[in-house]
């Protein structure tokens, strides 16, 4: 029997270079947890990055890893899952790499439910780049590629996923392990794209722009933490709660003492409940983290080898592929 692994088994003799305070180095260390405790194995582990502060990952973690190009890491990871589908495969990617350059790798990965662990450090700024703005920047932001304010809709990473067709939606924050890594370990039980997208503070360029619901002051009333069949209530002793206004076909925050019988359950196989959930606007309504969507359907490498023609097996070699009889010859 093999010894136990802990979090030092997936630390890699690499200095971990990111500014001092930087949210990532926690995010780390609860993936380096996470993956100790739920027995994962490093020689079976991959981590393929894009471009950014969040890309240099695969670096420091003790398993196999690919920095690839920018906005790319989906489509090659992508290649590898239905390469070898017995690794655990995960793309770490920011809010410029994954939802800029990236979008459209994005999107294709998650309508076909590859088999990926997919983390999306949000920041709201391209880090690496020195501060310009990125699709999710608010109004207004101010950046060298936006000296007068950003004019811009943000994006919302998880609405984009939701409408890209993803079963599997968390969020969390970053420095909040007590709470990431049960939502890591999810993703990791998840048969299918976990997409799951973490607030990332960038102390440089961007730092506090999450504090309307991380601050600690506010984090009683600015977080909703949902959890399947519970209630969705939050503020001092769960003294506040959601629930939906069907004249208007929306949310709405009340006291749960006068509305008890209102307040709505979490339901995370709900599309439709996940949409309002995901659109809620900090100070108005509370930040919804944990797993917000998560539904069960076959992933993309499972239909690809169930109906692949040529009868590929899920242990197939490129030499068995070379050899097969669809092959051709170039002159």
């Amino acid at each position: 029997m093999s010894a136990e692994l802990t979090f030092k088994d997936f630390e890699t003799s690499q200095e971990v270079r990111w500014c001092p305070g930087c949210g990532d180095y926690a995010i780390l260390k609860s993936v380096q947890r996470t993956l100790a405790e739920v027995g994962a194995k490093p020689e079976s582990t991959v981590f393929i990055s894009g471009i950014g502060c969040s890309s240099r990952f695969p670096y420091y973690m003790n398993a196999y890893g690919f920095h690839t190009i920018h906005g790319r890491a989906p489509a090659v990871a992508t290649g590898l899952k239905l390469a070898n589908p017995g690794l655990d495969v995960w793309v770490v990617t920011g809010d410029g790499d994954g939802l800029s350059i990236g979008g459209n790798h994005m999107l294709h990965t998650l309508r076909r439910n590859v088999g990926l662990k997919v983390l999306l450090f949000n920041n709201e700024i391209y880090g690496l780049t020195k501060g310009q703005y990125s699709p999710t920047s608010r109004p207004g932001t101010r950046s060298p590629t936006t000296p007068l304010g950003s004019t811009d809709t943000p994006l919302s990473a998880g609405l984009f996923a939701l409408g890209a067709g993803a079963r599997f939606i968390a969020r969390a924050v970053d420095t909040d392990k007590t709470r990431l890594e049960p939502v890591l370990k999810a993703v990791h039980a998840y048969n299918g794209t976990a997409f799951v997208e973490l607030f990332q503070n960038c102390i440089v360029y961007n730092d506090q722009i999450f504090g309307s619901f991380t601050d600690k002051t506010k984090t009683v009333d600015g977080q909703l933490h949902v959890q399947h069949g519970a209630p969705l209530v939050f503020g001092e002793g769960g003294s506040k709660g959601l629930r939906f206004v069907q004249q208007r076909m929306q949310l709405e925050v009340v006291d749960t003492e006068n509305h008890a019988d209102e307040i709505l359950q979490h339901d995370e196989t709900s599309p439709v409940l996940a949409q309002l959930l995901l659109g809620m606007q900090t100070p108005e309504f509370p930040m919804a983290l944990g797993v917000i969507h998560r539904r069960s359907e076959q992933s993309f490498e499972d239909k690809f080898y169930a109906n692949h023609p040529t009868g590929l097996t899920r242990t197939a070699r490129v030499q068995d592929v070379i050899n097969s009889r669809n092959t051709w010859r170039v002159e």
